[in-house]
């Protein structure tokens, strides 16, 4: 039980982090204004690490659309959760301790932080898409629906040229939310 109660507040605390690193690089991307909520809490939980990132960075890749050091941030917190599951869990600790981390062990960590990467991107999509869709039945127009609405609109765009309306109802988003599900099956 205690175990059980570990993982899931080491799984809540690193999606937190995680997410917010992408959620971070995800605003910066599409011109959300970072100084309104969520921007503040996003810059609020991942300055400590984004900030030495990006001074790290060289200048052109600093410049860059992408926020590099927000998406390296997010990849280092992912491997960090690897590293510290393996290190608490037993992966990596086995006849020879420690010590015996070899090749298998760091591609075993690799792996697992970028499954964690992908799973934490389509779970905050999945949020991002839900969030929206619900703000548009119940109060559009809203700060939140706006700015829901920049952050999935790249993703629902291309979705609502395929996708008919029926009855004046976009099902873009519907269907955006069962893909990023199949892909979560997939990751599964």
């Amino acid at each position: 039980m205690l175990i059980r109660i570990l993982s899931f507040l080491l799984e809540t605390v690193f999606f937190v982090l995680i997410a917010a690193s992408l959620l971070r690089a995800w605003m910066n991307w599409t011109g959300v204004n970072m100084r309104a909520q969520p921007g503040t809490f996003v810059m609020a939980v991942t300055d400590w690490l984004v900030k030495p990132l990006r001074r790290t960075l060289p200048s052109q890749v600093a410049k860059s659309r992408l926020d590099w050091a927000s998406v390296g941030a997010a990849f280092i917190l992912a491997l960090a959760h690897g590293l510290l599951w393996a290190v608490l869990f037993g992966a990596m600790v086995g006849a020879g301790g420690l010590a015996a981390f070899g090749p298998t062990a760091v591609l075993s960590v690799l792996l697992f932080a970028l499954k964690m990467l992908i799973k934490v991107a389509l779970q905050t999509l999945m949020i991002l898409v839900i969030g929206f869709a619900i703000l548009s039945w119940v109060q559009p127009g809203s700060y939140a629906y706006v700015m829901l609405g920049r952050l999935t609109e790249p993703l629902l765009d291309p979705l609502r040229r395929v996708v008919p309306s029926i009855g004046g109802v976009d099902l873009s988003a519907l269907v955006l939310i069962l893909l990023l599900q199949i892909g979560l099956m997939v990751l599964g």
